[in-house]
């Protein structure tokens, strides 16, 4: 026989906590994303979902990532069940610089990284500066 602290606000507690989230385990999931040179790039943490799961779309300016953790299966009773479960989705409102045609993905020990590059018209570039030889003058700075 186990004897048992009961608290009437702690299934409260956990059911808010695993909608809302908190700052040690957010609902939604979690990402870094930094500029890499000419690409952008994006990490997901998908700890335990398989990349079968995990689907990528483009629609003009959004990305959209959704992967499934899928429920346990079977008669086990649970006695802690603290990682969520079902259906994850997350948007990104991407930039017109960035070349959403290009995007190339990879998942590795349950991280999802995005490589977006930058468009080349978004890219710094030199303007030449064209001279006619009659007309030369010198710019005083």
């Amino acid at each position: 026989m186990m004897l048992m602290r009961t608290d009437p606000f702690r299934e409260l507690d956990r059911l808010t906590q695993q909608m809302l989230g908190t700052t040690a385990r957010p609902a939604v999931m979690p990402m870094d994303a930094w500029r890499d040179g000419d690409a952008f790039v994006v990490e997901f943490d998908l700890p335990g979902v398989s990349p079968d799961s995990v689907d990528l779309d483009v629609e003009r300016n959004v990305l959209t990532v959704r992967a499934e953790r899928p429920a346990k299966n079977g008669d086990a009773e649970m006695i802690a069940a603290e990682r969520p479960r079902g259906v994850f989705s997350r948007q990104l409102f991407l930039g017109d610089t960035l070349d959403l045609d290009h995007v190339e993905a990879s998942y590795y020990s349950g991280v999802l990284t995005l490589r977006i590059p930058v468009a080349e018209t978004a890219k710094p570039r030199k303007i030449e500066i064209s001279t006619s030889g009659e007309d030369r003058r010198a710019i005083d700075a």
